[in-house]
């Protein structure tokens, strides 16, 4: 259905919002009518950040940081009742008429239907269908942990942990001229993958030492001790694990002095301080959109289900310890996208 911005009746929508430990739901809105400057939205694709709405969904977020890890379009506050997400992919109904029609990318909450001001909506590039761009908010965060821990040429670099994010960090650094990339994780089945991406694939046991760089996303502590033993001399360990509320314990009483090793934090939330004074939020993302045009890519959306099914999907994939190691992007599918073309996910929910 097309809106009509000028019709003062108000529009229906559905939101998934997170109500208490482990259990979200799906609420009704109404939309009201447009206001000048916005855009309407019908969503096509979503998908689930694992790391950190796994974090919402049990409640982790500290209260230090309920105000920095708000998303750009939240609604209710932490620990509950709140709608959280910022991965969404969708058609502009309504708005500046040079939007309408357009396929867009916006950091906004599971929604069926959704406003926003127009400059928060940034259209698909060519060559980036609907159904892969819900990877660009994880590329964005793996540009901008290369930007604070930028590889050289020729470095030996180490990525612990084979999730969607540690992937697509490897797969950037491995276009790096003479870099030679290994990720190191405890799932085989992660290797052909791995391999997909041009990178080499390692169990923890066989992990090369001595790397120039390495980056740790696996979201474990285990996999941040490794990542201090694998690096060399004098050589930076990039933390991209969020662990919420939990503590954890580092062995630095081993070589980490002696190896004088640097262990640095990378966040999204702010740009990386070499490109601060030239760069915004809204270019960077846009970097990463246009890096979404390799085929390839589409092997990290392993799974996808409906929208009805996205509490139950979030229940699951949140649950610690999981039963659903094998999955690393879970997209959600909307009505709306069942008359475009999907990328496929290789298995459903």
């Amino acid at each position: 259905m097309s809106a009509d911005p000028f019709n003062p009746s108000p529009l229906p929508a559905r939101a998934c919002w997170v109500v208490a430990p482990g259990r979200a739901e799906l609420r009704e809105a109404l939309l009201p009518p447009l206001s000048p400057g916005d855009v309407q939205v019908l969503s096509l694709h979503s998908a689930i950040s694992r790391g950190t709405e796994g974090l919402v969904l049990r409640g982790e977020v500290p209260p230090t940081e309920h105000e920095r890890m708000r998303a750009p379009f939240q609604q209710g506050d932490f620990p509950f009742p709140v709608k959280y997400g910022y991965i969404n992919v969708g058609r502009v109904e309504a708005g500046p008429a040079e939007l309408i029609g357009r396929t867009v990318f916006c950091l906004h909450p599971h929604q069926t239907r959704y406003q926003v001001p127009a400059h928060a909506v940034l259209p698909l590039p060519a060559g980036v269908p609907a159904g892969r761009a819900v990877l660009a908010a994880l590329m964005e965060t793996a540009v901008n942990a290369l930007w604070d821990a930028p590889p050289r040429i020729g470095d030996r670099i180490t990525v612990v942990g084979a999730g969607t994010l540690g992937l697509l960090v490897a797969w950037l650094a491995a276009r790096t001229p003479g870099c030679e990339v290994e990720v190191v994780d405890r799932l085989q089945a992660r290797a052909d993958i791995v391999r997909a991406l041009g990178a080499r694939f390692v169990l923890p046991e066989e992990a090369t030492p001595g790397a120039d760089r390495v980056v740790h996303a696996s979201g474990q502590p285990e996999g941040l001790d490794a990542a201090l033993r694998l690096a060399g001399y004098e050589a930076t360990v990039l933390e991209l694990s969020w662990y919420g509320r939990r503590d954890v314990t580092l062995r630095l009483g081993e070589a980490f002095h002696s190896q004088r090793l640097r262990l640095q934090s990378s966040q999204v939330g702010s740009l990386a301080p070499a490109q601060r004074g030239r760069w915004t939020h809204q270019r960077r993302l846009a970097l990463a959109l246009s890096l979404l045009t390799d085929p390839v890519l589409d092997r990290l959306i392993t799974h996808s289900a409906g929208f009805d099914q996205l509490p139950e999907v979030l229940a699951r994939l949140s649950a610690v310890p999981t039963k659903d190691a094998d999955v690393l992007c879970h997209r959600i599918d909307y009505p709306a996208a069942a008359a475009s073309t999907l990328t496929p996910a290789s298995q459903p929910a």
